[in-house]
């Protein structure tokens, strides 16, 4: 009988969203080895296996994360010129909120990441990717929206990019810690009210 073959990219992917699945339901302390291979189904020598260290299996998570939220998001990106879509910019900038069970579990996803990673210098690099790419959505569906007219010719990019970002990161943090008040419609209601303040 021949050795079944085990598809490491597979393999790694599936030990991902068995941290994923830690981490939205217990935080990232508890995204241990062991609780992570509980997870998987998989014995802690199989996760060692596929990373050297702790460390390196929850940075391959967030990697993950990050490619999965960017490939998402950079398919709407696409679309920003689209002149058929009423509102391009708000429907661009709300998959990055807890709108729906796949963009919450993102968004607690991102938070705790985040917030390990002030402690943590092995996930700084990676948290800045986030911070930073939160940025570079703004400002492109603003540059969008300034290049439809649907925002003052006289808008400081700059600037409204990162106050747009620091709103879209405050609409997160309530959503994924007051879900229960800060519900997706009014989510939705604040953005659209802050991109029409931007006329």
């Amino acid at each position: 009988m021949s050795p079944r073959v085990v598809d490491p990219v597979a393999r790694r992917r599936a030990v991902a969203e068995a941290v994923f699945r830690v981490v939205v339901r217990d935080g990232v302390e508890q995204a241990s080895l062991r609780n992570v291979a509980l997870e998987a189904g998989l014995a802690i020598g199989s996760i060692r296996h596929y990373f050297d260290s702790h460390d390196d299996m929850i940075i391959f998570a967030v990697e993950a994360l990050i490619q999965s939220i960017d490939q998402r998001v950079m398919a709407h990106v696409r679309s920003l010129g689209d002149r058929s879509d009423v509102r391009p910019g708000e429907r661009v900038l709300a998959e990055v909120l807890p709108l729906d069970d796949r963009r919450r579990d993102e968004a607690v996803l991102w938070l705790a990441f985040a917030t390990a990673a002030r402690t943590r210098p092995s996930l700084r690099p990676h948290a800045e990717r986030l911070h930073d790419g939160l940025r570079e959505l703004c400002r492109r569906a603003l540059t969008a929206m300034h290049a439809s007219g649907s925002v003052a010719a006289d808008l400081d990019l700059a600037l409204e990019t990162e106050r747009l970002a620091s709103l879209l990161n405050g609409l997160t943090v309530d959503g994924v810690l007051q879900p229960d008040r800060m519900t997706p419609e009014l989510t939705t209601s604040l953005l659209r009210r802050h991109l029409d303040s931007l006329r």
